[in-house]
């Protein structure tokens, strides 16, 4: 179960952690399993990560939504149920029809495997909850979506079912914080035209709701002397 290593990250980022929001989603190094005995299961996460679920009606602290900033932001598990009979997706409902847009007029979700991808790396991991949840957040006019799992940044376009729609969310990559396997260096070539920015760098995004009707992102490559932004774009 690697619980040592659980402890020895935590030491590490309470600095931060005590003092600032941290809220976190689970990703496949969060899945514990020990054949036979212990089966797929998210022990050490549930215990050492607890997060607003109760408050957001969820059933799970794999999946939890909060209120933040003129933002109503979904935080959705990638490795639990989330099919149309699942817990996930009868709550991401019910949790979409409470967003008041006068009070939270943006909505960002947040996953860990991206639904779209042009890297060679965990391609198409994304793709079945993609084809049971995407419709969901089409409707409810979702702004952003990220994700990380794959360790390179990449932003598309606004989307839905793999064509440009001016309506659909934009899908942001950001698995970039850094990793001993290193950087998921090989993209697709020629690029499709729904990826519009991707590059192969250790880096950290910033986004910044300014209003109602204005919010920008910002990814900043670390390994500049001078702080960079290579990639960015206003949201409205």
């Amino acid at each position: 179960m690697q619980q040592p290593l659980w402890d020895s990250f935590g030491r590490l980022v309470e600095p931060l952690a005590s003092a600032r929001p941290w809220m976190v989603t689970l990703g496949n190094h969060e899945i514990e399993m020990f054949p036979i005995i212990y089966p797929q299961g998210f022990k050490a996460y549930n215990a050492r990560w607890l997060m607003p679920y109760q408050e957001s009606n969820s059933q799970s602290n794999l999946y939890y939504s909060f209120d933040v900033a003129g933002a109503h932001v979904l935080v959705l598990g990638s490795y639990t149920d989330f099919d149309a009979d699942s817990d996930q997706y009868s709550w991401l409902l019910a949790d979409l029809a409470t967003v008041d847009r006068s009070k939270t007029p943006w909505i960002f979700e947040l996953i860990h495997a991206p639904w779209y991808n042009t890297n060679a790396t965990h391609k198409g991991e994304g793709e079945s909850m993609r084809i049971a949840m995407e419709n969901i957040l089409y409707e409810a006019r979702v702004y952003v979506i990220f994700a990380g799992h794959v360790h390179a940044y990449e932003r598309f376009t606004r989307v839905y079912n793999n064509k440009a729609d001016q309506c659909g969310p934009v899908h942001i990559t950001i698995g970039v914080g850094g990793n001993r396997g290193g950087l998921a260096m090989t993209f697709d070539s020629p690029s499709r035209s729904i990826s519009m920015y991707r590059e192969p760098s250790f880096g950290h995004g910033r986004l910044r709701v300014l209003n109602n009707t204005h919010a920008h992102w910002s990814w900043h490559r670390n390994n500049e002397t001078n702080s960079v932004i290579a990639d960015e774009i206003w949201l409205a």
